[in-house]
């Protein structure tokens, strides 16, 4: 069984996610009694821990509420380090701060560029023994950088004390899907080629970018959410059964899942940007970033192949929603003389904004005839999670659980399928704001029956 951490250092200790994310899963974290250790903010801001404390307060405010009781336990323990990432002396006074702790969790709250500038830092001022570190995605640019970044970190930490957090993996539905798969042997027959005749996984955001333009200007919709999120969606849908419930048995399933998939190609991706978007705050004129983007990926197994497996992820949609639909093959027409019910039988599963799953059947329609009609019956339909994404991540990594973590091999693996179409390789389309996107990606499915676009 892992150790746990008894202290946690959080760099960018004053920045948008610790106000967003951190302190209101530090608070519920003390307040269920999963963390009692020293916590420790770290930043380039010129202050001091009062000032911290008052931060962490308006976070809570803003973000959730606050627990009087728990709050005083945080603020109670919360220290500060101010000081420059590239100085010796910001690391010694982090020493100091540590005490007697010796095995601290460093949460890197930066942006991706000073990874290695922190990492160095901690290994150089002796902080890194013992200890283990959290990153953020994105984890690198493209696989090349993606290497150096891991050739970096494991200069200072092995593999095993490297937890790369993509919160998506930490959501319950995300978690439920896995469960559903695997957990109900009716499903595990209809799981493959024979049976299944798509799946098609839907990202929709109704928003923009929302004042962060000058950042996504920088990633686009591939880098930002395609390389990670839905790449780790397909992984969880066509990977095979780990061996066991240990870490390692998840992560190495998904890792084989990656590697069976076909590196894309110009003429998989349908890249698209929205009207208006070269208007935002912070994007270059005339940029060519992509706020939407239509792939086609081919998983080369036995189990899955031929089946394709169509993903759209985009800003300004009609409507914000995440969405899996596995389209099965049609029952044989014959039986009762009917036709055109090739996408009657599917399994359907919401990820956001609420939870659902569900399975498309046919039953008889009233009358006398043997006829038919589509219904949907549903299996979950549930918003409760009481723990946020955060919550649980910054939780199992403080408790060395890495099953819901990346792994080094399949950051790699997943850059490797999506890095020959990265840039201005295809064409960016433009698209008007509220609807699903530039005409192009319904070619790009047109020869199966186009997308199922997501309802309310």
């Amino acid at each position: 069984m892992a150790l746990v951490s008894d202290a946690l250092v959080f760099f960018g200790a004053t920045g948008d996610l610790a106000f967003r994310q951190i302190f209101p899963a530090l608070q519920a974290m003390i307040r269920r009694g999963r963390f009692d250790g020293r916590i420790i903010g770290v930043s380039r801001s010129a202050g001091h821990v009062d000032a911290l404390r008052q931060r962490a307060r308006e976070s809570l405010e803003a973000h959730g509420g606050v627990d009087a009781a728990a709050f005083a336990k945080l603020s109670a323990r919360l220290q500060y380090v101010n000081g420059d990432y590239r100085e010796p002396s910001t690391y010694a006074r982090l020493r100091e701060a540590l005490g007697d702790s010796i095995r601290p969790l460093y949460y890197l709250a930066i942006p991706p560029d000073l990874f290695p500038t922190v990492s160095e830092g901690l290994r150089a001022g002796g902080c890194h023994e013992s200890g283990r570190v959290v990153i953020e995605k994105p984890f690198g640019r493209d696989l090349a950088s993606a290497k150096a970044l891991n050739a970096t970190l494991h200069r200072c930490f092995p593999e095993s004390a490297i937890f790369r957090i993509d919160h998506y993996l930490g959501k319950e539905p995300v978690q439920n899907l896995v469960y559903f798969r695997f957990a109900n042997s009716f499903l595990e027959p209809i799981w493959n080629a024979q049976h299944v005749r798509r799946v098609q996984i839907t990202m929709a955001e109704a928003i923009g970018v929302e004042g962060r333009g000058q950042f996504y200007d920088e990633v686009g919709a591939i880098r930002d959410v395609v390389q990670n999120h839905l790449l780790e969606i397909a992984a969880l849908l066509t990977m095979e059964a780990p061996a066991d419930h240990l870490p390692d048995a998840l992560r190495d399933a998904k890792r084989r899942a990656f590697d069976a998939m076909r590196p894309l190609s110009p003429p998989d991706v349908v890249r698209g940007q929205f009207r208006g978007y070269t208007q935002e705050k912070g994007v270059a004129p005339g940029s060519t970033v992509e706020t939407f983007a239509a792939v086609r990926l081919h998983v080369d197994t036995p189990r899955w192949s031929g089946v394709p497996i169509d993903i759209r992820a985009g800003k300004r949609l009609p409507l914000t929603s995440t969405e899996i639909r596995v389209d099965l093959k049609p029952a044989d027409p014959a039986v009762f003389g009917e036709s055109g019910q090739r996408d009657a039988n599917y399994v359907r599963f919401r990820l956001s904004p609420d939870v659902v799953i569900s399975l498309g059947a046919r039953i008889k329609a009233p009358g006398e005839a043997m006829a038919g009609e589509s219904v949907e019956l549903l299996a979950r339909d549930s918003t409760a999670d009481d723990m946020t994404p955060y919550e649980r991540l910054l939780g199992d990594a403080i408790h060395g659980d890495a099953m819901l973590f990346v792994r080094e091999d399949e950051v790699e693996s997943a850059w490797r399928v999506v890095d020959p179409v990265l840039g201005d390789v295809t064409p960016v389309r433009e698209y008007d704001p509220g609807t699903w996107g530039p005409a192009e990606s319904d070619a790009l499915v047109a020869g199966d029956g186009g997308w199922h676009d997501v309802q309310k």
